[in-house]
């Protein structure tokens, strides 16, 4: 099981997002983005549709019919009902459950860098898991820090 923890920095989750669940989707593999604030996964539903003018990521949302045919699926919960076995936390808040997907994205910003560190540091003896640390450089490139 590998976790990676993204510190957000020159651009935030709207744009880093959709490459990340373009990469899984290239995989074959199904994706599935969990925030607790309905709203922000709203708001975050419609700038997935247009982030690029020459790209196109199929996605839908909970609750809005078809959830296990989506791709991309983002939800208030942690219910794989897409299938997915790859998920995205995208509020910042790590959740141990988590742990039950093959790979966890774990996003979080400035604001929320010391539960990161917690989380982080949680999972130092968590048998069978491989943390990854980026950090997002002022031009937007990513480097692996651990």
């Amino acid at each position: 099981m590998q976790v990676d923890f993204y510190h957000l920095g020159a651009a935030p989750i709207e744009r880093v997002l959709p490459r990340i669940a373009e990469r899984v989707m290239t995989s074959g593999a199904r994706l599935l983005v969990m925030g607790e604030d309905e709203a922000f996964l709203e708001k975050l539903d419609r700038d997935l549709w247009g982030y690029a003018p020459d790209a196109f990521l199929p996605h839908g949302r909970v609750g809005t019919g078809g959830e296990a045919h989506q791709p991309v699926l983002l939800s208030t919960t942690l219910d794989p009902v897409n299938g997915a076995r790859n998920v995205a936390l995208v509020d910042g808040t790590w959740r141990a459950a988590a742990l039950d997907y093959d790979r966890a994205f774990h996003f979080f910003d400035d604001e929320s860098v010391e539960a990161a560190r917690a989380a982080w540091r949680s999972l130092n003896d968590a048998e069978g898991v491989e943390r990854r640390f980026w950090r997002q450089d002022p031009d937007g490139r990513w480097t692996r820090m651990a």
